[in-house]
């Protein structure tokens, strides 16, 4: 059985920092793409970012380049999501999700198109 457990969100204020956490279970995480996802009040899901544990490539949608940094621990089974200088716009539910093979992405944005698993997402609120 696939699972996810994620964790890390919270209210925050502007200019603070939170770290998500992903961790996956019941599926080869080596063969998988592993990505970031958020989803705000009355929007489409938009990819934040993603990383092949395969090769380490990250991407990044250009709304949290140089304040968002996704890593891997593949001996955990566990992504993070780094969040810095977070702003209210980033607020939404944050989920992760696996694609098997490398990221899908159109430029360095993550699309979130063709997962094949997804968490049940966490709550990240910043205050302005």
């Amino acid at each position: 059985e696939v699972q996810f457990e994620e964790s890390g969100g919270g209210l925050v204020q502007a200019g603070g920092s939170l770290r998500l956490s992903c961790a996956a279970s019941g599926f080869t995480f080596d063969d998988y793409a592993i990505g970031w996802f958020r989803q705000a009040p009355g929007k489409e899901h938009e990819g934040v970012s993603c990383i092949s544990s395969s090769d380490g490539n990250t991407y990044y949608a250009d709304s949290v380049k140089g304040r968002f940094t996704i890593s891997s621990d593949n001996a955990k089974n566990t992504v993070y999501l780094q969040m810095n200088s977070l702003k209210p716009e980033d607020t939404a539910v944050y989920y992760c999700a696996a694609v098997l093979g490398p990221c899908l992405v159109a430029g360095t944005r993550p699309l979130p198109y063709d997962y094949d698993y997804w968490g049940q997402g966490t709550q990240v609120t910043v205050s302005s």
